[in-house]
C-alpha cells in the first residue's frame, strides 16, 4: 500500500561502518602513502595495522557496542589513527577542539559520556576536568606521546581486527555544534548518514579525486576537516599533515609544492591568511584542483584575490554540523557569478545532489524565488537527531525540515544567497538589519580588512550597528570618515552608528569568528549606548 508504514516484521538493514573505507584502499592500495607527516610516511597498509592493533586494545580494556571515546589533541596521524580504530571496535566517535576550555570539554563530557579518551599532552586539564565529571572506565590514551598508555606503545598488529557490525541509524560520531552557549549539542551522525556525506563530497566538491591526489590538512581534524579526511581514505588520496601546529603559510605552501597537493579543505578565513602571505608567490600551487572552504561566507574581495592568485580552483559548500556540509556547492566555473540586482555579495551554490532546499516564512509556508526567509533543509546529509535533546530536536525540525537559523533566497536559477543568521538580524528604529549587506560594503573600503557588524542594545531605537573593524596597517581612516564613506551605499538606517577598530578580531579554535565573543568584548572594554547622539 502507497505511502504504509512498513511492518514490524521489517528486517533491519546493515550499515557500512567507516572503518570499512580504510579496510578496502588499504586491500587495494597496500603501499601507497596514506599519511605524511614531517618525515613520518605511513602506508595505507600500515595505517590500517595500527588501527587494527588501537583497536584490539580498547576491545581488550572493555570498549562495547555504541561506547563513546572522547578525542582530543592537535592533528596528527595517530589522530587518525584513533579515529578508525574507534569505528573499527564498534564505538561512537566525539572529538573535540584542543584549544577549547576546561569548562567546555567537562560540559561535552556531560552529554556524550565517554567510556575513554585519547588525549595529547597539552590536553592533560582536559582529562582532569572530564574525570572531574565522570569515570572513564576503558582509561586514558596517549596521543603523539611515549611510554605507558601512550598509543605508540600499542604494536602494529599483524592480525586484523575485522570492521564492527553496524546498522542503519547507529551513531558514529558526536559532531558538537561550534558557537553555541550553554549546554553544548551533540549532532548524532551515523555511519550510512556519513557513507552518503563521502560519496557526495566526491561526487559534487572534489570529483576527480583518486589515489594520485594528495589532500593538505590546515584545519582541526575535529571538525571539518575531519569529515573532508572521510573521502581522501575512500579514494586511496595522500594526507599531508603539515609539522607545525598551527598554520605557517610557508610551510603549507612548500608542502603544497613538495607533496603535490591537489586539494585543500579550509575556512575563509585560513584562504586569506594563504593567499595574503609572500610565500604563496614562492612556490608552485599548479597542482592545486580544489580549494574547499566553508564554515563562513568568503567576501566578495578576498574571493577575487584568491582566485587572482590560485586560478579558479576555488569550491565553496555550505552546511552545518547537522547537516554534514550537504546543503549547497559553488564549483570553481560558478564563482564571480553575477548577483541579482542590489545584491551586493555572491551566491553559496546550488543545492547538493540528493539534497533538498526550501525557504520559508516563519509559518513554514515556501516563499518563492527572490523573498529572504529561513533556510530550511531536507534528504539523506541531515543528522539523526541532537544526543538526548529533545527540546532541541523539537525546535530544529519542523514538518520533517531541518531549519538551519540561517536567512537567505534563491534567486530563478535556485541559486542561494545568505542574508545572514536569525541570530544576527538586529532591528533598529522598526527596520530589519542584516549585517553581512553592510559587512561587505565596508570590506570594499580600501583601509578595512576585516570587519563584523552587530546590533548592540540603545534605549531609543532599539538596536543600533556597531562595527568592529580591523584595518589594513598601511592605512588610516577614523570613524566619521568610514561613516561618510558609508552614507551613500546603503540606507541611511544600515550606517553603523558607532565603528571601532581592533588590532584583530577574536576567533574560534576553528578560525571562525565568534560575535558572541565581540560583543562580551565590545562590552568590557566600554561600549556603552549613546542615547544621546542624534539620529543617523
Amino acid at each position: 500500500m502507497s505511502g504504509a508504514t512498513p511492518a514490524a516484521s521489517t528486517p533491519r538493514h546493515r550499515a557500512v561502518n567507516l572503518a570499512h573505507l580504510l579496510t578496502q584502499t588499504a586491500r587495494r592500495l597496500p603501499h601507497r602513502d596514506a599519511i605524511v607527516h614531517g618525515d613520518v610516511r605511513w602506508t595505507w597498509r600500515e595505517l590500517d595495522r595500527r588501527v587494527s592493533a588501537l583497536a584490539a586494545e580498547l576491545l581488550r580494556r572493555g570498549l562495547a557496542p555504541g561506547d563513546c571515546v572522547l578525542l582530543d589533541g592537535p592533528n596528527h596521524p595517530e589522530f587518525i589513527q584513533a579515529m578508525f580504530a574507534v569505528w573499527r571496535a564498534g564505538g561512537v566517535l566525539a572529538p573535540v577542539n584542543s584549544r577549547l576550555h576546561d569548562a567546555d570539554i567537562k560540559k561535552i563530557a556531560s552529554v556524550c559520556r565517554p567510556v575513554a579518551m585519547v588525549a595529547h599532552a597539552s590536553t592533560t586539564s582536559h582529562v582532569a576536568a572530564v574525570l572531574s565529571e565522570r569515570d572513564l572506565p576503558a582509561g586514558v590514551l596517549g596521543l603523539a606521546l611515549e611510554g605507558t598508555g601512550a598509543i605508540s606503545g600499542v604494536a602494529d598488529s599483524e592480525e586484523a581486527v575485522a570492521d564492527a557490525s553496524v546498522w542503519a541509524g547507529d551513531p558514529a560520531w558526536y559532531f558538537f555544534t561550534s558557537g553555541t552557549s550553554g549546554t553544548p549539542k551533540a549532532a548524532v551522525l551515523t555511519h550510512d548518514q556519513l557513507g552518503y556525506v563521502v560519496t557526495n563530497h566526491l561526487a559534487d566538491l572534489m570529483p576527480t579525486t583518486d589515489e594520485t591526489h594528495s589532500s593538505l590538512v590546515v584545519a582541526p581534524l575535529s571538525h571539518g576537516a575531519g569529515v573532508h579526511l572521510l573521502p581522501q581514505v575512500a579514494r586511496g588520496a595522500t594526507t599531508v599533515i603539515p609539522a607545525s601546529p598551527s598554520l605557517v603559510p610557508a610551510e603549507a605552501w612548500a608542502l603544497v609544492e613538495r607533496e603535490r597537493v591537489s586539494n585543500i579543505f579550509t575556512v575563509p578565513t585560513i584562504v586569506k591568511l594563504l593567499v595574503e602571505d609572500p610565500s604563496v608567490d614562492e612556490h608552485d600551487h599548479s597542482t592545486l584542483q580544489y580549494v574547499v572552504y566553508a564554515g563562513a561566507p568568503m567576501p566578495s574581495v578576498d574571493q577575487q584575490r584568491a582566485r587572482a592568485t590560485l586560478g579558479d580552483v576555488l569550491v565553496q559548500y555550505y552546511g552545518l554540523a547537522e547537516v554534514t556540509g550537504n546543503i549547497t556547492v559553488l564549483p570553481s566555473r560558478n564563482h564571480g557569478r553575477p548577483s541579482p540586482a542590489g545584491v551586493d555579495f555572491g551566491t553559496c551554490g546550488y543545492p547538493r545532489t540528493g539534497m533538498q532546499v526550501s525557504i520559508q516564512d516563519d509559518d513554514g509556508a515556501e516563499l518563492a524565488a527572490g523573498e529572504a526567509g529561513e533556510i530550511c533543509v531536507a534528504g539523506p546529509g541531515v543528522f539523526r537527531e541532537y544526543l538526548d535533546n529533545p527540546a532541541a530536536n523539537a525546535s530544529a525540525f519542523r514538518d520533517g525540515w531541518f531549519r538551519t537559523g540561517d536567512i537567505g533566497f534563491v534567486d530563478d536559477e535556485g541559486f542561494l544567497f545568505i542574508t545572514g543568521r536569525l541570530s544576527d538580524m538586529y532591528i533598529s528604529g522598526g527596520s530589519n538589519v542584516h549585517p553581512r549587506d553592510i559587512e561587505e560594503k565596508m570590506l570594499a573600503h580600501p583601509a578595512v580588512r576585516e570587519a563584523v557588524v552587530l546590533g548592540m542594545p540603545d534605549p531609543t531605537w532599539g538596536e543600533v550597528g556597531v562595527a568592529v573593524c580591523v584595518l589594513d596597517p598601511a592605512t588610516t581612516v577614523d570613524a566619521e570618515e568610514l561613516r561618510a564613506w558609508l552614507a551613500p551605499r546603503m540606507a541611511r538606517y544600515k550606517v553603523p552608528r558607532d565603528v571601532v577598530f581592533w588590532d584583530e578580531l577574536p576567533r574560534s579554535g576553528y578560525g571562525k569568528v565568534v560575535r558572541r565573543t565581540i560583543r562580551d568584548e565590545l562590552v568590557a572594554r566600554g561600549w556603552r549606548p549613546a542615547a544621546e547622539k542624534a539620529p543617523v
